[in-house]
């Protein structure tokens, strides 16, 4: 059964998919609100909040505790550093497999996944170490 989305809904449906990357809530307010397509703060993040419930979109949670969203189109993976904020998205799925046992075990209807790894990349590790042989 196909869901009836809201007007709301349907403008950022759309709008995640024209600009393909991930958004912050915020920022797909301001950017809507430029295009005159009037909504509140309040709509927007309701919206989302029933989006994300369906499965129609992804969110991935940043260190800082900010959301970003995006369409669904593929998992995602990453690895995050938590002094520069750099990520680095991985290619390849390592948890694809697992994904099928989980359906398969517990008849858990998955829509998407993310797996990110959190650290130092190595410009950042490389820094520290520095501080650390300078404060010796």
């Amino acid at each position: 059964m196909k869901t009836q989305h809201t007007r709301s809904q349907k403008r950022i449906l759309n709008f995640l998919q024209s600009v393909n990357r991930a958004i912050s809530a915020q920022d797909i307010y301001v950017e809507l609100r430029s295009q005159n397509q009037g909504m509140s703060l309040a709509t927007v993040y309701r919206a989302l909040e029933a989006l994300k419930r369906e499965g129609a979109l992804q969110v991935r949670m940043l260190p800082n505790g900010e959301s970003l969203y995006s369409s669904v189109h593929q998992d995602k993976h990453h690895l995050t550093c938590l002094k520069c904020g750099k990520s680095i998205s991985l290619d390849k799925c390592p948890v694809q497999e697992l994904e099928t046992q989980l359906h398969n075990s517990y008849k858990f209807k998955i829509f998407y996944h993310t797996l990110e790894f959190f650290g130092l990349c190595s410009q950042c590790e490389a820094a520290e170490v520095s501080n650390d042989t300078e404060d010796q």
